[in-house]
């Protein structure tokens, strides 16, 4: 009596165990044709700059296929889904388990726990642990392949403190030298402050420490006006070059912690080029639980038996898994280049394969 009461039974653990066994077998096959393509394209740079041995297996590869594999598990799910649940649906195995009176709702049971397992695992991989191995990646990448980090940036305004705002009018990275340097500060909305300098040097030894050249300072008192001009003056201002020197996927190489903290800040200053870090943060908890949906899709699919067998249901399940990625892709690129919230871009896709999920759900044999 005991036994029968179990929340797990032999048939559960054993749908838990051959999905997520083909989803390892899918992504270790699939990752595998990437990794070689991906050498193959690579190996002229790879070669030009004298990438050692080393460092191309344990820095770039050894956080590529991490990187990857996360990316692409939707299309994983989707297939290991198709892949196992069509095999039962072709031996009878489907109609086997609803002639002992299991409803389709309670066959979807191991199916979410696997489902939940993928989405916990995505989850952490995307949040805390590939963001640190993609700094050593990206920076290989930089070093080896093709530059990423920008040297230089322009006109340039961000809020530094409460009321002061900093602007510079060009910045190289080469010499850690800006030109055209104002700061001002506002009390109530009112200038008190302004500071010009013609240029600006970042001190490496010190964290925010700047050394402003030729610069002169106007400070306002009502109708009283007092200037102070100078050669050089060493000052802590709240602001670094990483601040506006931003690395092409720079928000891949921070955890979400992190990018939650950089969010936050750069708002503050006024920022505006933070979509692509927002889009990064959502996406990650959306991807989590695009496991469950596609999880539903998948099983409502192939749970029934056809002519076209496992080839036609293998054939939809790419389609759709395919066109999710496309359509997670364009929704962010309306983000990032048009009005659309970050928020919202990133979990329209869900939205409209959750809808395809529950019209097949109710069509799935019962």
């Amino acid at each position: 009596m005991m036994r029968n009461n179990k929340f797990l039974k032999r048939l559960d653990w054993y749908i838990i165990k051959k999905f997520l066994g083909t989803y390892v077998f899918a992504i270790a096959l699939i990752i595998s044709i990437a990794v070689v393509f991906d050498f193959n394209e690579r190996m002229d740079k790879f070669m030009e700059h004298d990438a050692p041995w080393t460092k191309i297996v344990f820095d770039y590869y050894m956080n590529f296929i991490p990187y990857f594999a996360n990316l692409f598990s939707p299309l994983f799910v989707f297939i290991a889904v198709i892949f196992f649940t069509s095999k039962l649906a072709e031996n009878s195995e489907v109609i086997a388990m609803f002639s002992t009176g299991m409803s389709f709702k309670r066959m979807l049971r191991p199916y979410m726990i696997s489902a939940a397992i993928i989405a916990v695992t995505t989850f952490t991989l995307s949040s805390y642990i590939i963001p640190r191995g993609s700094v050593i990646r990206l920076n290989f990448e930089d070093q080896y392949i093709k530059k990423k980090k920008k040297s230089n940036a322009n006109n340039i305004q961000l809020e530094v403190d409460s009321g002061v705002i900093a602007y510079i009018d060009s910045y190289y990275d080469e010499n850690k030298t800006g030109n055209r340097f104002s700061l001002d500060k506002f009390v109530d909305k009112k200038l008190v402050s302004h500071l010009t300098a013609r240029r600006i040097t970042y001190d490496t030894t010190a964290v925010n420490k700047w050394t402003i050249h030729d610069y002169m300072i106007r400070e306002l008192n009502g109708l009283k006006e007092n200037i102070t001009k100078g050669d050089r003056l060493d000052t802590i201002i709240n602001m670094e070059p990483t601040d506006f020197l931003i690395m092409k996927n720079q928000q891949e190489m921070l955890t979400s912690p992190q990018l939650s903290r950089y969010i936050e800040k750069q708002k503050k200053r006024g920022f505006a080029n933070i979509k692509e870090f927002e889009i990064e943060y959502h996406k990650r908890i959306a991807m989590s639980f695009a496991s469950f949906i596609l999880t539903i899709i998948g099983v409502s699919l192939s749970s029934r038996k056809t002519k076209g067998g496992m080839g036609l249901h293998l054939g939809i399940g790419l389609g759709l898994s395919f066109s999710y990625i496309l359509f997670q892709t364009i929704t962010s690129t309306f983000a990032v280049n048009g009005n659309m919230p970050p928020v919202v871009a990133v979990w329209i896709p869900n939205v409209l394969y959750a809808v395809i999920a529950f019209v097949l759900y109710r069509k799935a044999p019962k």
